[in-house]
Formats: C-alpha cells, sequence, structure tokens
C-alpha cells in the first residue's frame, strides 16, 4: 500500500540515510524520494513515497523516524495506487508538446506535480473555466500578483495555493488535510504558470 512522507531532517551528509534505514526497519520498502525544499535554518524537507505492506500501519514508520535525532515527520498520507513523483521538468516538455492546450495540460499536470487533490482555472468573470475531476465547480477569482498560499474560511479541511496566469485568470490548487505548502512550492507554482504563459504565446 503506497504511502507519500514528508519528512524534516538536518541538511546534512547521511541524514537521508539515517532516515532510508529506520523506514527500512520499520517494514517500509522506498520507491522514490524528492527534496521539496532547503531551508536557512540547515533542514531539509522531503517527500518520500513509500511501500508498506498490507496490514502494515504507518505509525511504526512515523515513530522509527521521529526517534532520530533532529528529524521531524510532517505528513503521512495515502498515495494513490500507481502515482508518481512527476519533476517539473517532466511536466514542462509536455506542455510544450502541446503549446495550444498548454493552460489545460497545466491543470490536467499539477496534481501529481504538487500532489495535490485537484487543480483548477478560474476565470475573473466566468469562474472556474477549466479544472480536474476533483475541484470544486465554484471558486472564486482573487486579484493577486504574486504566487501565495489562500485561506478559504468555509473549507477548513483544504490547504489552498493560486499562482496568477495573467490578468484575468490564475491558476488554484487545493490538498486536503494537508501539509501546508512550503515556500519553495509556492515559487514552483508560480514558475510553472509563467511558463505555461510563455510556451502558450510564443
Amino acid at each position: 500500500m503506497p504511502y507519500l512522507l514528508r519528512v524534516q531532517l538536518p541538511d546534512v551528509p547521511g541524514s537521508l540515510g539515517r532516515v532510508a534505514t529506520a523506514i527500512g526497519m520499520a517494514g517500509g520498502d522506498i520507491e522514490a524520494i524528492e527534496i521539496v525544499e532547503k531551508r536557512d535554518d540547515g533542514t531539509a524537507v522531503d517527500d518520500v513515497l513509500l511501500e508498506l505492506d498490507q496490514g502494515m500501519m504507518p505509525d511504526s514508520v512515523v515513530s522509527a523516524c521521529n526517534m532520530l535525532e533532529d528529524v521531524e515527520v510532517l505528513w503521512i498520507s495515502r498515495y494513490p495506487a500507481g502515482g508518481n513523483l512527476t519533476m517539473d521538468l517532466e511536466a514542462v516538455e509536455e506542455l510544450t508538446a502541446s503549446p495550444d492546450d498548454a493552460f489545460d495540460k497545466l491543470i490536467d499536470l499539477l496534481p501529481a506535480t504538487f500532489r495535490v487533490d485537484w487543480a483548477a482555472r478560474v476565470h475573473r468573470a466566468k469562474g472556474v473555466v477549466y479544472g480536474t475531476s476533483a475541484a470544486p465547480d465554484e471558486l472564486e477569482f482573487i486579484e493577486i500578483e504574486t504566487p501565495t498560499r489562500l485561506e478559504v474560511p468555509e473549507d477548513e479541511i483544504t490547504i489552498f495555493a493560486a499562482a496568477r496566469l495573467d490578468g484575468n485568470e490564475i491558476v488554484v490548487i487545493g490538498r486536503r488535510g494537508g501539509p501546508e505548502f512550503a515556500d519553495s512550492e509556492i515559487l514552483r507554482l508560480g514558475h510553472l504558470c509563467g511558463l505555461a504563459v510563455t510556451i502558450a504565446t510564443s
């Protein structure tokens, strides 16, 4: 059964090896690792895609990691079967392959690229003009200049982030239950939206 684990650890040689060993000792099989963020305080945040045998509880992996010095599990959740950690460059390649549909393709790619539940394009006057299957039918257009986290008081479960496509459209992504969007994820979202605009208008 696949799980996605987000862990904070010291950004020094050997730290990831200690975490990997702890996960293996607890019965987890690592499928992939992606560095999410390197922070100024000397720590790093990594996402670990791992497989647990049927009947195993993720708590054993969390406990094993948290027992390591200066290591903290920030979040763990079931991950869709067959999921993989799509890299930004792969997303850009797909956008480049179909520039006429770059905006819609971007929306289709964002859930896998950022491990979120849905993505949508929201127009200033028309509302949601394109979204993935789990996206809400209605989202409010918000005037933003830079990519940002969004506060949506009526939804206390979903974590939202958004970036501007142009003066009339924004991209919104939603992650149910966390984890919070890291600063690097917010920047990546803005970067990918900017690339999509460049690709679509070139």
